[in-house]
């Protein structure tokens, strides 16, 4: 075990075995915290049963730091043991002694895997819960040491440039191109003071040539494959998954699969299957991997001073320190259906092409919000339309929306869009995606 990765587990298990007074997760039992080092497995299931007790907003968050803190403790202690194994201490014919006995050491793949696994789950299930940054530095460090994303090998695929492509999803033909008769106003790239001017008119702005500096668009491109399978460990890392084409069909759902399996399995046919799409949407990506953050930029213009939440009807939403930076990544046909946002909005086209279409707050009582569902569930953000169903549809059960007026662009790559507060919005893939929302206030 070299240097780095040596000391990066001691600093590990320093930082979770080093709990101030203050700390949160003193709220747990003090024999459960003793336990930590030594026996993580338990606690991470008697975590994640408290996960489940409560609603997620409402999980005390000594809970969710045990889940974390435990993960965290199993993933050191099966790295160590791998590593030792794999080093040949007290080997015999290939096996490796372990206390007396002998024990034939997990494939590489797999206990490098369980280590990915374990530690994603801890940001998917508990958010990370104060330990983001001991987490990223654990799998960074043993990526780093494996070699899979070493100096040398990215050099290597630098000089080779074989970068990959995603395939060319058919309704990106012209004939399925939406055409546009109400047009987003647009501009090149407006200057803050520019903008701000035009915020005033509380429209949409289509911002071309917006991108252009980022570093997702050319030298680190989120076009290519092979360079985001390399930024998640191989393709290892835990994502969260939509399945279905929008979240208010019928067999939507949920599932956290490996960003490999929902490549191979979503992004990279050239003929989906358009009834089981996987869409990775609205999820804080940049957390979870904060080296994918470094190759984009939060927009200028989202730190202008927005006017407010006029025109949505509700209270404004708390202030934000920093804009909430969201991933949105899917095969062609995959919809974000027609609702609102509690916060301004700049979407940036990263890959590929989007279709948007958008209502001002005016046109609210032409568009039937949904209400409170089962379970308590405000869904009054979203519109029961499905914006692009058939007229005959659309005339029969939602006459009103026929009469509503928008607005709809086609969002290219290297494109961002403008969406006020309160303003709905629909939008589609028209081929593979990627984009990054930016909410502020």
């Amino acid at each position: 075990m070299d240097t780095s990765m040596r000391s990066c587990l001691e600093q590990t298990i320093s930082a979770i075995s080093n709990i101030g007074h203050s700390d949160p997760i003193t709220e747990c039992p003090a024999s459960v915290l003793a336990l930590i080092p030594f026996a993580p497995e338990p606690l991470i299931a008697l975590a994640h049963s408290k996960l489940h007790t409560f609603p997620y907003d409402s999980v005390p968050v000594c809970w969710r730091r045990l889940y974390t803190d435990a993960s965290i403790a199993k993933a050191v202690n099966l790295i160590k043991k791998s590593l030792e194994y794999s080093e040949g201490h007290a080997s015999t014919h290939g096996k490796k002694r372990l206390g007396g006995a002998y024990a034939t050491p997990m494939p590489t793949n797999d206990w490098v895997d369980e280590v990915v696994k374990v530690l994603d789950m801890a940001a998917v299930m508990a958010g990370a819960a104060g330990r983001a940054e001991i987490i990223e530095r654990l799998l960074s460090t043993l990526q780093d040491h494996l070699g899979e994303d070493g100096p040398s090998q990215r050099k290597r695929r630098k000089l080779e440039k074989e970068q990959g492509s995603f395939p060319i999803a058919e309704n990106m033909q012209s004939s399925k191109v939406p055409s546009i008769s109400y047009p987003v106003p647009s501009s090149i790239a407006p200057s803050m003071q520019a903008f701000e001017i035009h915020m005033k008119t509380e429209q949409p702005l289509r911002i071309k040539e917006a991108l252009t500096h980022w570093p997702a668009m050319h030298e680190r491109p989120w076009s290519s494959p092979d360079y985001l399978l390399e930024k998640t460990f191989g393709g290892r890392r835990l994502i969260p998954v939509e399945i279905g084409r929008s979240y208010t069909d019928a067999e939507w759902g949920q599932s956290i699969i490996t960003f490999k399996e929902f490549m191979e399995k979503y992004m990279m046919s050239e003929a989906p299957d358009p009834s089981r799409l996987g869409y990775l949407a609205q999820h804080d990506l940049f957390s979870q991997i904060p080296s994918l953050r470094n190759d984009i930029a939060i927009p200028d213009y989202c730190y202008t001073i927005p006017l407010g939440s006029a025109g949505t009807g509700k209270s404004p939403p708390p202030q934000l320190e920093e804009p909430l930076l969201n991933a949105w990544f899917g095969p062609a046909r995959t919809v974000s259906p027609l609702h609102t946002d509690p916060y301004h909005n700049i979407l940036c086209q990263v890959v590929g092409k989007k279709y948007v279409r958008l209502y001002s707050p005016e046109q609210t009582t032409k568009l039937y919000p949904k209400g409170i569902e089962e379970g308590g569930v405000d869904m009054s953000n979203t519109s029961e339309v499905d914006v692009e169903a058939t007229a005959e549809v659309l005339n029969a059960d939602f006459p009103l929306f026929r009469q509503a007026k928008y607005l709809e662009t086609i969002l290219n790559e290297s494109e961002c869009l403008y969406i006020p507060v309160g303003w709905w919005h629909y939008v589609r893939s028209l081929s593979v995606s990627f984009s990054v929302s930016f909410w502020w206030n």
